[in-house]
């Protein structure tokens, strides 16, 4: 069989035929070469970025063993109950759901399905994503402005703390994250083409992600509208006609989902976690909504609604003082702040260059895109009172790392003038000064790391600022070209430093429970954005740290004081394909709000036996009491209250109907994770177990056999 052949270096047939493996190598070529109007480069690199970031994002994946075991216990709900599936239960059995909408649970509920539940099956999906997502940031920065401004913007995005972190998480964010890349993938398409498939695509995406997230989703739609209304190439009013039909596509992919929940009746559906009255609306737009912004968070864990500005609401106590310089205090700014200095020079870099571009000027096109989802997204995390905990800040990493690589380039190519050299001098200058603080804020962590940072990018700054004249201390055209290009491997290397060290620091150690953050222990100090809150190392569900101010912390477990595991906890065996695992293991660490926590083996073999003549093995207060029993049995467990204690669900009426039609076989101590043992309903079905049934201990923990 012949096939024609391939000219490595322009990519066209020429007119001889090969056969076998010639043709074969001819296609590898091609893969390798990729597209004929790229430099050869390109495509071995993107293929070494995406190589190792995939690397970096599923290596010793599985030493957080559940990682937040509230989803965890959740994808084991799913894998095994469709309607669990589709609802985002949190137990088999279906009376509760979690708190979010459940897109980023079907992956991992399908992963689970096809390979079994186990630490990967739940983990990878992440990492996958994560990985996804620097593909399409490289390709939609890369269609406009070449391909090394789509490597600098994919390697910012990999090397972002807060990216690592949630990349090898089960939080919903990592699935958000590469939705909301994809929509801006999408606008770009749109504002090139001006098709309206591509605006309704970007609309699904974003719909799509509410069903990841619910309302954070909808940050970048402003920003995109705007773009597309200045940009777009058609006319104003069939612009405007598309923006709608861009907005019906958002309606529909989100709203399918919520109206299904709707209009199911409620005695066949689980109730609606995180709710006060059973209903996916007040979810969406109260606890994780509105009431993100001003505090008022109806269903809130544990607190009072009504969080004051000023950091004095909710969110002070999760994420630092509100105001516009939260995003580099204590709590947050080694999370995401490394490149945001930078990222904001290339932005007013980039306005201002296209100041007197034509209206449809691509480069002032993606600084409206990106640094619009920036600003709008970033003003919401730095303002908003309630709660708000510092991996949310993996949504801003793709505009960070897109106005990097757009305004670094953009600025390379016109290095010949003045305002080129400035704005890449300005880039490299802030950001090794600000990763000098980062760095500073943990002084005893390499400190070595700091003071190459300081001399290599302030030097590489200085060479950059200086420009032809450096260049012609050479003498020869070919020694100008070198000097011209030496600073700029300097400024990469004193620019990554910093966040790939917190980076490398994240990825090798264990995180759990529902508050991780990035990176190594962070001191409180003043520092810019002022104290408030725990400090990163100090956040609740990282191993090595300690609470911090304001944080809300402590390994919990039913039962057992200080939160202790009790004696004689299983541990150390991770649980193969298709086996109900054990939580916990030797090296997995316990977090804030739950996490890993390791079970007693009598306490298994207790819950487990006769568990399928029962609706729900057990019923505890709180998710994070009964996530690490239902991951450990494989049982149904019945969360009394929801994710804290505090939904009214079941009520102490339909507690006792339940107990007394023999669904539920026992009821455990509550956890400490659950804040105090939950309110309301909760405390009151407690209170009633106590009054009429008997207590005894099991591995540590207090139960009670409601069928005696």
């Amino acid at each position: 069989m012949t096939a024609p052949a391939i000219d490595t270096r322009s990519g066209r047939h020429v007119g001889r035929t090969v056969t076998g493996h010639r043709a074969s190598g001819s296609r590898l070529a091609g893969l390798l070469r990729g597209q004929a109007d790229q430099p050869a480069w390109a495509r071995p690199a993107l293929l070494a970025l995406l190589g190792a970031t995939a690397v970096l994002y599923l290596a010793w994946l599985d030493r957080s063993a559940w990682a937040n075991d509230f989803y965890s216990a959740a994808v084991q709900a799913g894998s095994t109950s469709w309607k669990a599936f589709f609802f985002g239960s949190f137990d088999a059995s279906s009376f509760i759901s979690v708190d979010k909408t459940p897109a980023s649970l079907w992956v991992m509920d399908l992963s689970a399905r096809i390979f079994g539940l186990n630490y990967w099956s739940v983990l990878v999906p992440q990492a996958l994503e994560g990985v996804a997502c620097v593909g399409v940031l490289y390709a939609a920065v890369r269609r406009w402005f070449g391909p090394a401004a789509g490597l600098l913007a994919g390697a910012v995005l990999a090397l972002t703390p807060v990216a690592a972190l949630m990349f090898r998480f089960n939080n919903p964010d990592a699935l958000l994250v590469l939705l909301l890349t994809l929509a801006a993938y999408a606008m770009t398409r749109a504002i090139e083409s001006g098709r309206t498939r591509w605006i309704a695509l970007a609309g699904a995406l974003i719909g799509f992600g509410f069903l990841a997230k619910m309302l954070q989703a909808f940050l970048v739609l402003p920003p995109f509208a705007l773009a597309y209304l200045i940009a777009g190439p058609p006319r104003l009013g069939r612009r405007l006609l598309q923006l709608l039909a861009g907005t019906g596509a958002v309606i529909i992919s989100a709203g399918w989902w919520v109206a299904a929940v709707m209009l199911t009746p409620a005695a066949d559906r689980p109730y609606v976690g995180g709710s006060t009255n059973n209903s996916i609306l007040q979810l969406a737009l109260g606890y994780n909504g509105l009431g993100r912004l001003d505090g008022n968070e109806t269903g809130s864990v544990g607190f009072g609604g009504g969080g004051g500005g000023g950091g004095g609401g909710q969110g002070a106590a999760f994420g630092g003082a509100t105001g516009l310089t939260r995003l580099f205090g204590s709590v947050m700014g080694g999370q995401i702040s490394w490149l945001l200095p930078a990222a904001l020079v290339a932005l007013v870099a980039l306005l201002w260059l296209t100041r007197r571009a034509p209206r449809t000027d691509r480069t002032r096109a993606a600084a409206l895109i990106w640094g619009g989802s920036l600003l709008v997204t970033g003003a919401v995390f730095s303002f908003m009172a309630g709660i708000i905990h510092p991996y949310y800040k993996v949504a801003l990493a793709p505009a960070i790392g897109a106005l990097v690589g757009i305004g670094a380039v953009t600025a390379w190519r016109i290095r010949a003038s003045w305002p080129g050299r400035a704005i890449l001098a300005a880039g490299v200058a802030v950001s090794t000064l600000w990763s000098a603080e980062l760095l500073g804020r943990t002084p005893s962590w390499h400190p070595l790391i700091r003071v190459a940072v300081l001399v290599t990018g302030l030097a590489a700054a200085a060479a950059l600022a200086a420009g032809p004249r450096l260049a012609s201390l050479a003498g020869t055209a070919r020694g100008n070209a070198v000097l011209a290009l030496a600073p700029v491997p300097i400024a990469l290397l004193a620019v990554f430093a910093g966040p790939a060290a917190y980076t490398l620091a994240t990825v090798t150690t264990a995180h759990a429970g529902a508050i991780p953050s990035a990176g190594p222990a962070v001191a409180m100090s003043g520092g810019l954005g002022g104290p408030g809150g725990a400090g990163q190392g100090g956040l609740p569900g990282r191993t090595g740290g300690t609470r911090g101010t304001g944080g809300t912390g402590g390994q919990g477990f039913p039962g057992s004081a200080g939160g202790q595991p009790p004696a004689g906890a299983a541990g150390g065996q991770r649980p193969s394909a298709g086996q109900a695992p054990a939580a916990g293991g030797q090296g997995n660490p316990g977090g804030g709000l739950g996490g890993n926590t390791q079970v007693s083996s009598k306490l298994v073999n207790l819950l487990t036996q006769d568990a399928g003549r029962y609706r729900w093995a057990a019923a505890t207060v709180g998710t994070q009491s009964a996530a690490p029993l239902q991951l450990a049995t494989g049982q149904p467990m019945l969360a009394i209250g929801g994710f804290n204690g505090s939904d009214p669900a079941p009520t102490l009426a339909q507690f006792r109907r339940l107990v007394s039609a023999g669904e539920i076989h026992y009821f455990a101590g509550a956890n400490s994770s659950s804040f105090g043992g939950g309110t309301g309903s909760a405390a009151q079905i407690t209170a009633w177990v106590k009054a009429h049934f008997t207590a005894k201990t099991v591995g540590g923990v207090t139960v009670y056999d409601l069928t005696q």
